[in-house]
């Protein structure tokens, strides 16, 4: 029974990621033919995996959306916000004072504050997808650290086919990112957390240093900087996210958060064989 169970849990997850996927390409395709601005692209795909998500909850999971709690909604994603700025911030750091990171020009304020949208709403629809969907199953069928295995690694192949990615910034991308998001999620059992860290993150990786965004350089920036040195430094044209110190920073932080969720779980054993507890599991109505 209990093997029928999950084997139903995760075929109702695989095709909810179908839904899912189906929909936001149908949405985008009209976007990118009309040309919108990023911003304006990354306002409306947002909103649209936002109502996917709840609405795929509420009818065929026939549960309350916990996981996106409005009162956890400000202080959550402002918290991960200042995290993940402090954490690219950190990383990129280390590099400036190596002199891997060099600055050679300053931006104006401007397509800042249309920067931060869009990658609000960026993570908005990637967190949904590989914590809400992926992640939060996973760790209700096999447990917390069998989701966060599965997880990093879909989320590091999900950005293997990103500009200038190589088999090096697709695991960087897995262990940095996809194990540390999935943490903050288990941290709290919300979302906003993470969205607000890959937000943060993305943000100041892109418009305030100037750096690639997982291969891809932003419009606008404050900085202007280069990244030149070693390949394992620089994380090549894939940008930062695939250097040994954006990989060193997030894993000393997933490590934290590692801490963090086993202290929230209250019984360390528990939590090192894989079990959540059932508050954290979003178990799906029979």
């Amino acid at each position: 029974m209990k093997l029928l169970a999950a084997l139903r849990t995760l075929g109702i997850m695989v095709l909810g990621l179908i839904v899912f996927l189906v929909v936001i390409s149908i949405v985008q395709f009209p976007l990118r033919q009309a040309h919108v601005s990023e911003a304006v692209g990354a306002v409306v795909v947002g909103a649209v995996a936002l109502a996917i998500y709840v609405g795929w909850v509420r009818f065929v999971e026939r549960r309350a959306v916990t996981e996106l709690a409005p009162r956890a909604l400000i202080p959550e994603t402002l918290l991960g916000i200042v995290v993940g700025l402090a954490l690219f911030s950190t990383a990129i750091g280390l590099l400036a004072l190596a002199d891997v990171f060099v600055v050679h020009g300053y931006g104006g304020w401007n397509g800042l504050a249309a920067g931060a949208l869009s990658m609000l709403l960026v993570a908005v629809t990637e967190e949904i997808l590989f914590r809400g969907f992926v992640f939060r199953t996973i760790r209700t069928v096999a447990g917390t650290w069998i989701g966060v295995a599965v997880s990093a690694v879909a989320f590091g192949l999900f950005h293997a086919f990103n500009p200038g990615a190589s088999v090096l910034s697709t695991v960087a991308i897995a262990l940095e990112a996809g194990v540390l998001l999935a943490l903050a999620y288990a941290a709290t059992n919300r979302l906003w957390l993470p969205i607000g860290l890959h937000a943060g993150w993305n943000f100041a990786e892109g418009f305030v240093f100037g750096t690639p965004i997982s291969g891809t350089m932003p419009s606008h920036a404050r900085l202007y900087g280069e990244l030149h040195g070693p390949l394992v430094m620089t994380g090549g044209a894939f940008g930062l996210e695939a250097s040994i110190a954006a990989v060193g920073v997030c894993l000393l932080a997933s490590c934290g958060f590692g801490i963090w969720v086993a202290r929230r779980e209250s019984n360390v054993a528990t939590f090192a064989s894989g079990t959540a507890p059932p508050s954290a599991t979003g178990r799906i109505l029979p």
